[in-house]
C-alpha cells in the first residue's frame, strides 16, 4: 500500500463586493483511495460546505469570501491500495453493455470534440485489437506527437488545437487522448490530481491532469503526458474535461498567485515506505461499476 502526504496552498486577492468559490482540492474517497486524515484552513471566517458527487466521488468545497486577501490551505494523508490487472485480461465494453452512468463519457464535450477526430481515430486505431492494449496505443500515440511546453495553451485550447500545434501542458495531452478514445467508442474522462514523480526540471510540484478510461468494469488510469507516475496519483476530481474538474472556479473579481503544492511518500500503516514506480499492469483506484 502506498501512503502519500500532500498539501495545497492557494492565495487570492478579492475585489469588492466579494467572490463565490467552488474548489476541488479535497482528496476523493474511493474504494481504493482512503483519506487517513485531512485538514482544511481558510483565512477568512466563512461558512463553507462540501458536496460529494455520488458517482465520481469528487468533493466540492463551496463558500463566499469577502473582499480582501484569502488564503486556503488543504493537507491530507492518503492511502492508495490500487486495484491491479494484467493488460491482456482487461477488455473493452460494448456500448450496449455500458453502465448508464458511463454513457456521458462517450460523447463530445467542450474541450474534447471527439466527433471531429472520428476519421483520424478510426484510421490510426480502428484496426487494433480491442482492449487495454488499444487504449495504451492511443496513449503512446499522443505522448509521441505532443511535446510538453509550459504556457502554450489557455482556457480556449481544445484537443484539435493540441493536435495541430503539437505542444501543450498536461491537460492538453489528456484532452487529446480522451477525444481519440471517445472517437472509437471507448469511454474516457478527465481526472485531476498531483504530479508525483515528475521531473524536477519541469518546475515544482503542481496539479496534474490525467485520463481514466472505462474498461471491463472500472476506470483505469493513464498518463498521456508521460511526465508523472500513475501509481502516485491522488485523485481530486473527475469530469468530462477540464471544465468539470478545475481545482478552483470563481464567480467574482479575484486575482491569484501560483498554487503551492507539495507531495511525498511516507511509511504506511505497517511502517513500510512504498515509493510509487512505473508499472506495466493496469491500475485503478475506482470500484466496480455494474452495467445493470
Amino acid at each position: 500500500m502506498v501512503r502519500l502526504k500532500f498539501s495545497i496552498g492557494l492565495n487570492y486577492a478579492i475585489a469588492a463586493p466579494g467572490c463565490d468559490f467552488i474548489f476541488s482540492i479535497h482528496a476523493a474517497q474511493t474504494p481504493h483511495q482512503t483519506v487517513v486524515n485531512e485538514l482544511l484552513q481558510i483565512s477568512q471566517p466563512v461558512q463553507s460546505n462540501i458536496y460529494t458527487d455520488p458517482f465520481t466521488h469528487t468533493r466540492f468545497l463551496r463558500f463566499h469570501a469577502a473582499a480582501g486577501p484569502l488564503a486556503v490551505h488543504y493537507g491530507a494523508i492518503v492511502d492508495l491500495a490500487h486495484f491491479t490487472a494484467l493488460p491482456e485480461t482487461i477488455p473493452e465494453v460494448l456500448v450496449a453493455n455500458l453502465p448508464g452512468a458511463v454513457l456521458p463519457y462517450l460523447v463530445p464535450s467542450r474541450y474534447c470534440p471527439s466527433d471531429r477526430l472520428h476519421r483520424l481515430a478510426v484510421k490510426e486505431f480502428g484496426h487494433l485489437p480491442q482492449g487495454y492494449s488499444r487504449v495504451q496505443a492511443i496513449r503512446d500515440w499522443v505522448t509521441a506527437r505532443v511535446s510538453f511546453q509550459s504556457n502554450t495553451s489557455n482556457g480556449n485550447t481544445t484537443a484539435i488545437d493540441t493536435l495541430v500545434d503539437r505542444v501543450g501542458v498536461c491537460r492538453d495531452f489528456a484532452h487529446l487522448m480522451i477525444s481519440l478514445c471517445r472517437a472509437v467508442n471507448i469511454p474516457a474522462r478527465f481526472a485531476s490530481g498531483i504530479d508525483f514523480g515528475a521531473d524536477p526540471s519541469l518546475g515544482p510540484s503542481d496539479f496534474h491532469a490525467y485520463v481514466e478510461v472505462f474498461l471491463g468494469d472500472r476506470w483505469y488510469i493513464f498518463d498521456a503526458s508521460g511526465l508523472a507516475i500513475p501509481m502516485g496519483f491522488v485523485r481530486l476530481g473527475t469530469g468530462r474535461d477540464a471544465a468539470d474538474a478545475a481545482f478552483a472556479t470563481m464567480f467574482g473579481g479575484v486575482t491569484g498567485s501560483a498554487p503551492v503544492v507539495q507531495i511525498e511518500a511516507i511509511p504506511n500503516a505497517e511502517g513500510v515506505l512504498v515509493q510509487p514506480v512505473p508499472v506495466a499492469h493496469g491500475l485503478s483506484t475506482d470500484g466496480q461499476t455494474q452495467a445493470f
